[in-house]
């Protein structure tokens, strides 16, 4: 027997103004009687490429479902990057958030996006094209590096 068609409307996901991109998941684990638990967490960048960056983190029984929670806190702490008309920061900063220390320097016109690691990201989807930058902390971990240069990015208002 045919089903008839359901009556009503047809919900459609609208496009986010928001591009993301993912910087780490890990995979973690408690310790329970019968054994180990895994969970992951997921760090993700969201941007619009013209001054709007968020990061935010997620935790979830597999990898969608915590890039999902991560990206719903990414949208929640975004912040407002001023740009300069050549696409670069207004001056240089430094930051340090835990060991994590990054030094960012704005650079001239055509020079481009000389970053690497979690700063790279970040300013790629802030819409910053020319940046010179230099994780001066020992520590590799991605987290408290971008949160490094989410706060040298706050400090440039």
């Amino acid at each position: 027997m045919a089903r008839p068609a359901r009556s009503g409307t047809i919900r459609v996901r609208e496009k986010s103004e928001f591009e993301q991109g993912v910087l780490d998941v890990r995979r973690t684990a408690r310790v329970v009687a019968g054994g180990r638990r895994f969970s992951f967490r997921a760090t993700v960048v969201v941007g619009n490429r013209n001054g709007k960056v968020g990061l935010g983190v997620g935790k979830g029984a597999d990898v969608s479902s915590a890039i999902e929670k991560a990206v719903y806190q990414a949208k929640k702490n975004i912040i407002v990057v001023s740009l300069t008309d050549e696409r670069s920061i207004a001056r240089e900063v430094n930051s340090k958030f835990s060991a994590s220390r990054v030094l960012l320097k704005p650079a001239r016109e055509g020079r481009g996006l000389i970053a690497g690691g979690p700063v790279r990201i970040i300013a790629d989807l802030a819409g910053i094209k020319n940046l010179t930058s230099k994780i001066l902390g020992r520590t590799v971990n991605k987290l408290n590096n971008a949160k490094a240069t989410m706060e040298a990015l706050k400090k440039l208002k």
